[in-house]
């Protein structure tokens, strides 16, 4: 049997041999990690640990808040309250900041996260998922203000995601690829079961919510219908669609195999520029999506280089296999006015 690799042992391997990791990060992400396990636990206990249903409460967004939402919040804010080089967090469920009482001199890094992702599939025991997003922190300023968190995704130091499902799986990426690790449950460990994971540049699967389709934008549901048309239309091919209605759980299917996802802007609300949210979904998975070959686009323009004006910045999201996002940023720059 081949060595089992755990996720503290990948870091350091990773900090010692490539430089991509400091010490500081790997803390950090060790923290992170372990939060996730805490939550998968609670995630696995459903109905007997008193975590379904809603909580009676809205977020920041205004949208109901399921329990696990505000006890992953919680999870994972105490994990990291005390981490000595972390500054700061934002998180999708709080309105501004969380500035960390630290001990130690002023932390380095910010993180952002979306504490339970598909809060919609907890209640019928679908995969469901966290986000987390990891910056430095610019200048030399001991204070910290959301300022400071309005970083364009390209400048991540870290990202990843951990999906809730038949196992609970930790997928990140410092920059230099991607690595996927499994929770063994025996042992409590996140044991390293895939590195350098590469998205097809070709897919036959779209992953998009179809009954918004009357409210899409000319590119999008030109794209859409030439899918639909399958071998007999333009795309000379049959496709499937697949929607979980979790962005952790779609995005890892695409990761595992190939496809492409897409939450556009729609007419119904013509002055969001999407419903996905910028520095806390977004970012982190287009960063994961683009080390592993794949790209992310918010239409027309790559996701990483878009610089945030706000906290809780909303964007339209088609990422995926290279080839079909290429397609849609196409169709998308082809519509805009001349």
């Amino acid at each position: 049997m081949a060595r089992q690799i755990s996720l503290t042992q990948y870091l350091i391997e990773q900090q010692r041999k490539h430089g991509h990791i400091p010490q500081e990060l790997r803390l950090l992400i060790e923290i992170v990690a372990r939060a996730c396990k805490r939550i998968a636990i609670a995630v696995n206990k459903g109905a007997l640990g008193d975590v379904l249903g809603s909580a009676g409460s809205e977020n920041v967004q205004g949208e109901v808040q399921k329990k696990l939402d505000i006890i992953a919040n919680e999870v994972l804010i105490e994990a990291n309250e005390w981490g000595g080089h972390l500054a700061a967090m934002a998180s999708e469920e709080m309105d501004g900041i969380y500035v960390v009482p630290n001990r130690y001199p002023q932390g380095e890094y910010l993180l952002l996260f979306d504490p339970l992702d598909g809060s919609s599939n907890i209640d019928v025991n679908v995969s469901i998922g966290t986000i987390f997003s990891v910056l430095r922190k610019v200048g030399h300023s001991r204070g910290v203000s959301e300022e400071d968190f309005l970083q364009p995704g390209k400048q991540q130091a870290a990202a990843g995601y951990c999906v809730y499902g038949p196992q609970s799986m930790l997928v990140l990426t410092v920059g230099d690829g991607v690595a996927v690790f499994t929770l063994d449950r025996e042992t409590g460990s996140w044991v390293l079961t895939q590195e350098q994971v590469r998205i097809p540049e070709d897919t036959k699967e779209f992953a998009i919510n179809m009954s918004n389709m009357r409210h899409w934008a000319p590119p999008v549901k030109r794209y859409i219908d030439e899918c639909l048309a399958g071998s007999t239309g333009p795309r000379g091919r049959d496709f499937n669609m697949r929607w979980v209605a979790s962005m952790v759980a779609d995005v890892h299917r695409i990761l595992t195999r190939g496809g492409i996802f897409m939450y556009p802007w729609d007419q119904r609300e013509p002055d969001k520029p999407g419903k996905l949210r910028l520095l806390y979904e977004a970012n982190p998975m287009a960063f994961i999506v683009e080390q592993a070959g794949g790209a992310a686009v918010n239409g027309s323009e790559r996701i990483l280089d878009l610089k945030p004006g706000k906290l809780h910045e909303r964007v339209a999201v088609a990422l995926g296999s290279r080839n079909e996002v290429e397609r849609i940023a196409a169709y998308h720059r082809q519509d805009a006015p001349k």
